[in-house]
């Protein structure tokens, strides 16, 4: 939770905040994530307007994870940019009440709203969408990551000139079994030229 008192309610007032705080946990999606409990740095700028406190701010984290391509562990970090504005609950700062939406539209619009608690509001929600929606889908260890051998999942990038003899697909393997055996067999069918003919003479 983080306090507006010292900002006030009148528009235009404003004040900066950096802080450190702790990880809420699963933070992060399925290669690489926010570590648990790990410190995520935080700069803010907190603005009060007519409708509440406009909350501006910058998150930076650790990751963890593997790279997708040659599955080596990574030790990265985030940064990211998030703007929410935090509404005023009852009315707004000249004591009027907020006024209902109208055509029974204001049910989902409430859902998308957040609202101070008193004084206070609460970061974390805005935090997780901007920290996960950061996160790359795809992270790589490196730009060029090569990734692994697809015959026998050595990492490509320790060893740039590794490779392997021609490899059959299993697919055909049967098939290449009966080639051989029919050329052998037509090796063994071949009329004999070791001499005899000079020997009959």
């Amino acid at each position: 939770m983080f306090d507006t008192r010292e900002l006030g309610r009148r528009p235009g007032a404003m004040k900066r905040l950096t802080r450190e705080v702790e990880s809420p946990g699963d933070l992060g999606v399925e290669f690489i994530k926010v570590p648990d409990g790990a410190t995520i740095e935080l700069d803010l700028r907190l603005e009060s307007v007519m409708e509440g406190v406009l909350v501006t701010g910058t998150a930076r984290a650790p990751l963890t994870g593997e790279c997708v391509r040659c599955l080596e562990p990574l030790d990265q970090r985030v940064e990211a940019d998030f703007q929410e504005m935090f509404s005023y609950p009852e009315a707004d700062d000249r004591g009027r009440p907020v006024a209902e939406p109208a055509d029974g539209e204001g049910a989902e619009g409430e859902e998308d709203t957040l609202f101070l608690e008193g004084d206070l509001f609460d970061l974390e929600p805005v935090l997780r969408d901007a920290v996960v929606l950061a996160l790359p889908l795809q992270p790589v260890c490196r730009e060029d990551c090569p990734g692994l051998c697809p015959e026998c999942g050595a990492r490509l990038a320790d060893d740039p000139d590794h490779g392997h003899e021609d490899a059959v697909d299993i697919r055909w393997a049967a098939l290449q079994g009966l080639a051989e055996t029919m050329t052998d067999g037509e090796k063994d069918n071949e009329p004999r030229t070791d001499g005899d003919d000079s020997q009959e003479k």
